[in-house]
């Protein structure tokens, strides 16, 4: 085996071990291949001085205020061309396939280390990022790039429980909820087996990032024990049959359960009490970004607190910028220290990603 086989194998393996599908893998491993190694930090000075007249951005569908995109293009004389996407498989692809020319990118945390690290992203310009303080410490600090030298925190978000107060008699403080047999079949969990057997993991006490085998078999018995009351696993679509009244409580995304609740005004959320997860978007510019002053613009735009808040009043997600929040319609404070010690980040897992999937593949065959 040659020595380019093995790192291909060793990263492939470290995908898997953060969560991604093997497609994914190998669309991040053909962009990474493509690249030369990551750009040194002057590569950032660049950003100072007169911005370009254009602005390409990529970001996921319904995640964006109403007026961001045409406010900037009036207050700083760029036009912008903004596409979305549905999956980070769709992202990756289009970085495959050359970037697409995208100055802007809005990857899940998760593989903001693997694309810093194989040379996909350039560094941030922090002297031209005057606003950058008003991010809240837990996100600036912490997470997937702590310090933001290659991503800044856009949008954050923890999964717990949404459900219809008309429909649930108490609210569901525990994941034991999805053991109700008064809700049998009018219950859902998410089509990921991260979340699944995380929440399970937390309902005992344990990390959601858990390796060992013991655990992970009581978290796989659990999953099994509550099967039976659950309608499906399913993620995306779930929005809707709860905003018709046709499932009573799923296990959700927050910025899903503050869209939701947009238009049924009896929708609510709660984080269990066992805890759960935590989450964050990030954008950040793609190494060979045509245009990268007006991109640190637009980040540099997006910290405002006028701005931040009209963007999380506007696309669900909770804003990680602190002097947003008394601007907010409904505001998601940040994470108490109580509530912190109830929420992770999830992490690579190591030798035990195997071991994880056959756990997940179990229960969703059993």
């Amino acid at each position: 085996m040659t020595r380019n086989s093995v790192a291909r194998r060793e990263f492939l393996l470290r995908c898997a071990r953060l969560g991604l599908s093997a497609s994914t893998a190998s669309l991040l491993l053909g962009c990474i291949t493509k690249r030369t190694p990551p750009p040194t930090d002057e590569a950032a000075v660049s950003a100072a001085g007169p911005l370009e007249r254009e602005l390409r951005i990529f970001n996921w569908s319904d995640y964006i205020g109403r007026t961001t995109v045409a406010d900037f293009e009036r207050e700083f004389g760029v036009r912008v061309s903004y596409d979305t996407y549905e999956s980070n498989e769709e992202l990756l692809a289009k970085l495959v396939a050359g970037g697409g020319g995208y100055d802007i990118i809005c990857p899940t945390g998760y593989i903001v280390p693997l694309l810093a690290e194989g040379g996909m992203l350039q560094p941030l310009d922090h002297g031209v990022l005057t606003n950058w303080g008003n991010l809240l410490p837990l996100f600036a600090d912490q997470g997937v790039d702590a310090g933001g030298r290659y991503a800044m925190p856009y949008q954050w978000g923890m999964t717990g429980v949404a459900y219809r107060t008309d429909l649930v008699a108490t609210p569901p403080e525990s994941w034991a909820a999805f053991g109700d047999a008064a809700l049998r079949g009018r219950l859902t969990m998410m089509d990921d087996g991260r979340e699944v057997l995380g929440a399970m993991l937390r309902w005992r006490g344990q990390s959601l990032n858990a390796t060992e085998p013991a655990l992970l078999e009581a978290a796989r018995r659990d999953a099994l024990a509550i099967k039976p009351n659950l309608r499906a696993y399913i993620s995306a679509a779930v929005k809707g049959q709860l905003i018709s009244g046709d499932i009573a409580a799923a296990q959700m995304y927050l910025s899903d359960a503050r869209m939701a609740r947009g238009e049924e005004p009896r929708v609510a959320f709660t984080v269990p009490k066992e805890g759960s997860t935590l989450y964050a978007d990030y954008f950040a510019i793609p190494r060979d970004a045509p245009n990268r002053r007006a991109a640190h613009a637009f980040l540099n735009y997006v910290l405002r607190a006028d701005v931040g808040a009209a963007i999380s009043n506007e696309g669900g997600g909770a804003s990680p910028n602190g002097a947003a929040l008394p601007l907010l319609t409904d505001p998601v404070p940040p994470p108490d220290a109580a509530m912190q010690a109830r929420l992770e980040f999830q992490r690579d897992l190591g030798a035990a990603t195997d071991l994880w999937d056959r756990m997940w593949t179990e229960v969703k065959a059993g």
